[in-house]
């Protein structure tokens, strides 16, 4: 049997599991709300839903509101919903493939097939050097899908160049105005990690560190990126993982 195209694959692991169904069910909840009721406070619920993948089309110029009438307006919303049925779908897949891991790797199955090291002499030294820093090791393995492939490098090019205009603005233009507002869309959900870190150096509470809240919250932005970035490559390496071949 071939590799299932990767766009298949995709939606397997976007409707695989109950937790990623689970998810699609809420997104199509929170579309049907917006439809209902769109000057309810819950008509912004999809793209809080579909976060931080839907915070991008802030700067495509499709949506509701756009200007032009007739075919020209029904075109720019049909993309903009596309393009939130696509972030609904990735989101869906990162959350299905964390729990196929999951429960994968506490699989009584998946355990005993595990390979067992055979304890020589010989590896003694080798045993010991790699023991030297345990936690090292585990923090790069945890980094690990963050780096090695290009979707999830990508989204850091896209963290670094927000985080850097930020800075950029809050230090060296008189007047930074809103732009914070990039860093916390392309991190989010878990900007919310960086909001909160800027609060507690916030120059209402302490006005002798003011300098450094734009650090504080620059650092949080960027952990928060770091996570994306860690989810976003998992979900990249199952798209790319060779189809499990049934055995006999």
């Amino acid at each position: 049997m071939p590799n299932a195209s990767r766009p298949r694959r995709l939606l397997a692991l976007a409707t695989g599991n109950w937790l990623a169904r689970g998810y699609l069910a809420v997104f199509g909840a929170s579309v049907a709300t917006m439809l209902v009721f769109p000057d309810s406070a819950f008509a912004g619920s999809p793209v809080l839903l579909t976060v931080p993948l839907s915070f991008l089309s802030v700067v495509l110029p499709v949506g509701p509101g756009t200007q032009g009438g007739g075919a020209a307006e029904v075109l720019a919303v049909g993309s903009w919903v596309g393009w939130l049925l696509l972030c609904a779908l990735v989101n869906a897949a990162v959350i299905g493939a964390l729990a196929a891991r999951q429960a994968t790797a506490s699989s009584p199955v998946a355990r005993e097939s595990l390979p067992r090291v055979p304890d020589h002499s010989e590896q003694k030294g080798t045993d010991t050097a790699d023991s030297a820093h345990p936690r090292l090791q585990g923090m790069r393995t945890l980094l690990a899908p963050a780096v090695d492939n290009w979707l999830a490098r990508g989204y850091l090019v896209v963290v670094a160049a927000a985080v850097g205009f930020f800075l950029y603005a809050a230090y060296v233009l008189p007047d930074p105005g809103f732009a914070g507002i990039w860093p916390f869309m392309a991190t989010a959900p878990f900007s919310v990690l960086a909001v909160l870190v800027g609060v507690v150096v916030s120059p209402e509470w302490n006005p002798a560190r003011a300098w450094l809240s734009p650090l504080s919250f620059s650092a949080g932005a960027v952990l928060a990126g770091l996570i994306n970035a860690v989810l976003l490559g998992r979900i990249a390496r199952r798209l790319r993982a060779p189809d499990p071949r049934p055995v006999g």
